[in-house]
């Protein structure tokens, strides 16, 4: 695979993966739209292994605090804030990994990386994205976090396992509903980000193991490294812009993009 190429994989992933713009869409009409070819598995594991470092650097205390609860929870301890933090980023991750699975053990995921299916999940989710950031409340902060917001958060999240749906979108978009503010829903949706990508990442590297060579290994490096610049500075902008601007800008560019993939899916 050309550096190019590499390059251009690592700033879709990492530009994408945190903006509530569907990463998995993007990297799935990159070859479709441009007649190159596939990233492979190998890569894909490797960009995300980029972004979710560059997630865990951005919120590290919030990170370590977790860490440090999983070590509590271990001891029997529940009672501090570190081992709320972990529990409650548990229970929104379990809804996920069973879907992940479930979808894979029945090899309906190929069925859903269609143009068409893109176009419409980029198109109505970023609508229903207009619709909560308008008109939910924003009476809650990310310390305000629940046990019933992180299960409905989770539930939602299951959402984004359709190419197009978007992970931060859809996670966003829940924590708006729930009255949380746009700071608060998109600092919960990065969180619950990291142990997501783990486990996805997780289950990829299982297909990629048997086949990786140092060639393969070369270019997840580059790429790695990459998405990782990239991720870190596109996070980075988005929390400094949610202080003054909503998220009406990316829904813009989903519904123009939706509407495109639809045109060119049915013409």
């Amino acid at each position: 695979m050309t550096l190019f190429h590499l390059f251009l994989v690592a700033m879709i992933q990492g530009i994408t993966e945190f903006l509530p713009i569907s990463s998995s869409g993007h990297l799935i009409l990159l070859p479709g739209l441009s007649g190159g070819p596939d990233q492979g598995l190998a890569i894909d594991v490797a960009v995300h292994v980029g972004t979710l470092v560059a997630v865990v650097l951005y919120f590290w205390t919030d990170v370590k605090l977790a860490l440090t609860g999983l070590g509590h929870l271990a001891r029997g301890r529940t009672d501090t804030p570190g081992a709320r933090l972990a529990i409650l980023l548990i229970l929104a991750t379990i809804p996920v990994i069973i879907a992940g699975f479930l979808i894979k053990i029945l090899g309906i995921d190929e069925m859903l990386r269609s143009v068409a299916v893109i176009g419409w999940t980029m198109l109505l989710f970023g609508l229903v994205l207009y619709w909560a950031d308008r008109t939910g409340a924003e009476e809650k902060t990310a310390s305000d976090w629940t046990a019933s917001d992180a299960l409905r958060m989770g539930l939602a999240q299951v959402l984004a396992l359709i190419p197009g749906t978007s992970r931060s979108g859809i996670t966003i978009t829940a924590g708006r509903r729930l009255g949380y503010g746009r700071e608060g829903a998109a600092k919960l949706a990065m969180l619950m980000s990291i142990p997501t990508i783990l486990a996805s990442g997780a289950l990829l590297s299982l297909d990629v193991v048997s086949s990786a060579d140092w060639t393969v290994a070369r270019d997840g490096l580059i790429a790695a490294a990459f998405a990782f610049a990239a991720a870190l500075l596109a996070l980075a902008l988005m929390m400094r812009l949610l202080k003054s601007v909503s998220f009406t800008p990316y829904v813009i560019y989903r519904v123009i993009l939706g509407i495109a993939l639809l045109i060119y899916a049915y013409s």
